[in-house]
């Protein structure tokens, strides 16, 4: 990893080749027969390997066509339970914390974001158990709070997962921000937050599958930065791909 990629969550070396122009196309088609196979019953991780070697994608354009692709049962259950930011109005909120900030991080730095299928924004960043502060970090953080200190929820819990590295340091630079501004947040390690997140009874904020299809109210707030404060993202659109005819 070079001192750039450290030190700001952009693009890769190879992503303009990977996702643009004619291998764009092939990925939309991917996605479509990803989706296609969901809705038959046919199991993610069979489907990945399929669509995948068919299409002879590399680990990059799997990673991005598995978290663009849902079955229309999940697209709709996410739907109905997704909430407008409006309605989170003193309302107890509890963030995914990696899942938020890493996606804000790489719109802030010029890198790919996604609009899936179920119209959650996602990266394909990946962690992979080791997380790194980036020069974007403090300024997603403060950006994301005051974007919902404006719709006045009544707190805010930000998750962390435990066993990643730097979460210590993330989390405390969430509760200094929140003090400097005199907001009701609170940051907690956990070992496994996306079972906390689903049995809270909280609002949650994420994109993660697990947590969504678990039935839980959810605020898109990815997708709401996106149209508001990152105009110029580069960001590729598969949300109307379950609309394509067969």
């Amino acid at each position: 990893m070079n001192t750039h990629e450290q030190r700001h969550r952009g693009m890769h070396l190879n992503d303009q080749a990977l996702f643009s122009g004619e291998p764009l196309l092939r990925l939309r088609d991917a996605v479509y027969e990803f989706c296609w196979l969901l809705n038959r019953g046919y199991a993610r991780h069979s489907v990945m390997q399929l669509v995948g070697d068919h299409h002879q994608l590399v680990k990059r354009q799997r990673l991005a066509i598995s978290r663009a692709a849902c079955s229309n049962t999940s697209r709709e259950l996410r739907k109905t339970t997704c909430l407008q930011i409006e309605q989170i109005k003193d309302r107890q909120l509890v963030i995914d914390g990696f899942n938020l900030i890493i996606s804000v991080e790489t719109a802030m730095a010029g890198g790919l974001l996604l609009r899936c299928c179920d119209g959650c924004i996602r990266d394909i960043a990946g962690i992979h158990g080791t997380y790194r502060l980036v020069h974007e970090t403090r300024q997603a953080i403060e950006l994301i709070g005051n974007v919902l200190q404006a719709f006045s929820p009544a707190s805010v819990l930000w998750l962390f997962d435990k066993p990643v590295s730097n979460s210590g340091r993330l989390a405390e630079m969430v509760r200094d921000i929140a003090t400097v501004h005199h907001w009701n947040w609170q940051a907690e390690l956990i070992d496994n937050p996306d079972q906390v997140i689903r049995n809270s009874g909280k609002v949650a904020i994420t994109s993660d599958s697990a947590i969504l299809d678990g039935g839980v109210q959810w605020v898109n707030l990815g997708a709401y930065l996106t149209t508001n404060h990152f105009h110029e993202s580069w960001l590729i659109d598969f949300s109307d791909v379950l609309n394509e005819p067969e």
